[in-house]
């Protein structure tokens, strides 16, 4: 192949063998006897005619058998007997001997130009060859050269963006973990919020009522669920970032470990020269293309990987700070809702407390009330009691005066006064009587106002009990903020 600018060569057709010149056997045909060949014209008077050889040199009459005969005869006398030699017509003419040496000449002359051509095209052909060979031998290693910058430069790349993958993926697990352990953290308040409501169901009575502290808590118990279920959201999400971004990772490493072994093999055959061990004949190798990509998709395909572990971990990076959000969030949430439960505690048991006591002051005026009301009652008693015997006086005096005889019989003043003594103390009896009944209905009123007193004391000592003592002692301790954004 001539390279474009170079210089045309004569082109030589060489004997196929393995050397350089021909065989004697195969020039043998190509020299020419001195001595030329007979020709016989059957038109003219001579044997031959000399001019006829240089005319068509090549063209050799075929003779017969007898012509043959004759001019070996006439070349025998001619030899052995000289009388008949200068009788004969002699075989050249001395311009044709003249003309035989110029041709012998030319020819010799023309031979070594064409031989001096070929070797000095044959020198310039080596050389120019050997040039052309050793330039796109300095190109082939230029571009390895080049290849090799470009596999450097993408391994570069890949170190770098395996470098800040590996940060990432760090970086995501500790979120991950602090989610795990401020979700762990949950449990706790969200068991003592649970064992709140448990209690409270064991308030009596009227005291089972639907308060603030009921409606606190069972509003704790959404807020921590969820935020508990939040918490297991973005958990799901940070495990399915951390397998996209570890497959990122194994993407690249990958293509690194491709590159720094086509980077080894690169640079050998960088450093391989004709004096270099190991190198041998491969045939057919030029014809062998086991390539798969292209420069451009070569490139394209590393430039890919970069740019999705990229996004991966600008992916990463987005869910790490959504993840703080939601840390702070909930930790938040949780303990404003954690201080109004406690508040309303606070002022639950406050009320109950002033409750319990307006009770007690209340039946302690009641206990007084029902030792009065019982001593009005015994008053009472004694005062019927007392009126038996004016009322026998009265009744026997009438009993006895209607015993008088006769006109004695009189409806006389004291008798008047008698029926009207009689009746007076039986409607004062009457009276007493109704009044006793009357003290009694209030005592035992009394006595069920005690009863129920002290049972909605017995309610609210209960449920001071429940709020003070066991919901409160529980409540004593709630996890700290940082506990709740998962550090320890």
């Amino acid at each position: 192949m001539e390279l474009i600018g170079s210089t045309q060569m004569a082109t030589y057709t060489r004997p196929k063998t393995s050397h350089f010149l021909p065989a004697i056997s195969t020039t043998a045909s190509s020299y020419r006897s001195h001595q030329p060949p007979l020709s016989l014209n059957q038109n003219s008077n001579m044997p031959w005619r000399t001019n006829s050889y240089y005319r068509s040199g090549s063209a050799i009459p075929t003779l017969s058998a007898l012509q043959r005969d004759n001019l070996e005869l006439v070349r025998a006398k001619t030899m052995f007997y000289p009388s008949n030699r200068t009788a004969l017509s002699t075989r050249y003419m001395p311009e044709d001997w003249y003309k035989s040496n110029q041709s012998n000449y030319r020819e010799s002359e023309s031979s070594r130009n064409s031989a001096e051509r070929l070797r000095r095209d044959t020198i310039r052909l080596i050389q120019d060859k050997e040039q052309l060979t050793r330039r796109t031998q300095d190109t082939t290693s230029k571009n390895i050269g080049e290849r090799l910058n470009d596999i450097s430069f993408w391994r570069s790349e890949i170190n770098h963006e395996i470098d800040n993958m590996v940060t990432e993926i760090s970086a995501l697990s500790d979120v991950k973990r602090r989610l795990e352990r401020a979700l762990a953290e949950t449990e706790g308040p969200l068991q003592v919020a649970q064992e709140c409501l448990f209690h409270r169901e064991k308030r009596m009575s009227i005291d089972l009522v639907h308060d603030d502290v009921e409606i606190d808590l069972i509003k704790e118990v959404d807020v921590i669920k969820s935020c508990q279920e939040r918490m297991r959201r973005h958990l799901e999400r940070a495990v399915a970032q951390l397998a996209a971004n570890r497959a990122a990772q194994h993407e690249l490493e990958r293509d690194l470990s491709d590159k720094v072994t086509a980077q080894r093999i690169d640079d050998r055959c960088h450093h391989l020269r004709n004096t270099s061990d190991g190198i041998s004949y491969y045939r057919g190798i030029d014809r062998l293309d086991p390539s798969i990509s292209l420069p451009d998709s070569w490139s394209k395909f590393t430039d890919d990987n970069i740019l999705h572990s990229q996004s991966e971990r600008a992916a990463s990076h987005k869910l790490r700070d959504e993840i703080e959000i939601l840390l702070n969030a909930t930790s938040n949430e949780m303990w404003n809702q954690f201080n109004s439960v406690n508040v309303s505690f606070t002022n639950r048991i406050s009320e109950t407390a002033d409750t319990k006591n307006n009770l007690q002051t209340h039946l302690a005026k009641t206990l007084q009330e029902i030792y009065q009301t019982e001593m009005l009652i015994e008053a009472l008693k004694k005062a019927i009691r007392d009126k038996e015997n004016p009322l026998k006086v009265a009744q026997t005096r009438l009993e006895e005066r209607t015993r008088r005889p006769n006109v004695e019989l009189c409806r006389d003043n004291p008798h008047h006064r008698l029926i009207t003594e009689v009746r007076e103390i039986e409607d004062t009896i009457h009276k007493l009587r109704d009044r006793l009944m009357e003290a009694e209905n209030t005592l035992q009123t009394l006595v069920k106002t005690k009863i129920t007193l002290e049972h909605d004391l017995s309610i609210k000592a209960n449920s001071l009990f429940l709020d003070q003592e066991k919901c409160m002692s529980m409540r004593k301790s709630f996890p700290s903020t940082p506990r709740l954004v998962g550090f320890t």
